[in-house]
């Protein structure tokens, strides 16, 4: 199968299209389970939330998971 290239630049400026989607996708929803789960009484503000975001490109083979923590204090 011969080689194929591609735009390079269109390429990396996809990637990080998608990755600003996903931060701020992200941020979004975080931001608004800790308001719901302190309205709830469900948060308790001394203890670090653990955050886990799992990357996956089905096409390459690609699955990685990425974790950290998040300070409440």
């Amino acid at each position: 199968m011969p080689e194929q290239s591609f735009d390079n630049e269109k390429f990396t400026n996809e990637i990080r299209k998608f990755l600003k989607k996903v931060g701020i996708t992200s941020q979004i929803d975080i931001e608004n389970a800790v308001r719901a789960a302190q309205a709830e009484g469900k948060l308790d503000p001394s203890k670090p939330l653990r955050a886990v975001m799992v990357l996956e490109v089905p096409e390459l083979g690609l699955r990685r998971t990425i974790e950290h923590v998040l300070a409440m204090e």
